[in-house]
C-alpha cells in the first residue's frame, strides 16, 4: 500500500503556500490555463471550444476557460486537503486520472505543464519559498496521475 511521504511540517507549509493562490481560484486558475494554451498551443486541441481562440485576452474572457480553471484549482485543493491521508488523496487522484486517460484521452505531460505553471505563478506572486514548499506536492500529484495512466494502459 502507498503512503504519502510528507512530514507534518511539509503538509502545513504546502497548505500555506496553496492557500495564497487558492484565495483567487478563478483568476489564478484562468491565468494558468491561458498561459498553458499560449505557451503550448497544442493543448488547446483538447478543448473544442477554445480552438478558435488565439488571443490571451479572448481566452481570459471566456466562461469556459474560467470554469475549467476553477475546476482544476478545486481538484488540486481537494488533494491538498488530504496530503496526510493517502487513501483519501488517491480517492481523488485515481478517478481524475482515469477519466483523463480513458474518456478525455489527455496526454499526461499536460499535468506536468499545468503544475509547472502553477509553481511559476506562485514564485512570481509570493516568492521562491512559496514555490519551494509546494513543489513536492506537484511532484506527488504528477507521479500518481502517471501511475493511473500506466494502469489504464496508456
Amino acid at each position: 500500500s502507498f503512503t504519502m511521504s510528507f512530514s507534518e511540517a511539509e503538509v502545513q507549509s504546502a497548505r500555506g503556500a496553496w492557500e495564497k493562490i487558492y484565495v483567487d481560484a478563478e483568476d489564478n486558475g484562468t491565468t494558468v490555463l491561458v498561459r498553458m494554451f499560449t505557451e503550448h498551443p497544442d493543448t488547446k486541441s483538447y478543448f473544442s471550444h477554445f480552438k478558435g481562440m488565439d488571443s490571451a485576452e479572448e481566452m481570459k474572457q471566456s466562461d469556459q476557460v474560467k470554469g475549467h480553471g476553477k475546476k482544476v484549482f478545486s481538484a488540486i485543493n481537494d488533494m491538498v486537503q488530504h496530503l496526510d491521508n493517502s487513501e483519501a488523496f488517491l480517492g481523488i487522484v485515481n478517478p481524475l486520472g482515469k477519466k483523463h486517460a480513458t474518456e478525455l484521452k489527455i496526454d499526461p505531460k499536460n499535468f506536468r505543464i499545468i503544475c509547472d505553471i502553477i509553481l511559476q505563478l506562485m514564485e512570481e506572486k509570493f516568492g521562491g519559498d512559496c514555490k519551494a514548499s509546494f513543489e513536492k506536492v506537484t511532484n506527488e500529484i504528477c507521479t500518481h496521475l502517471n501511475n493511473v495512466y500506466k494502469e489504464a494502459g496508456w
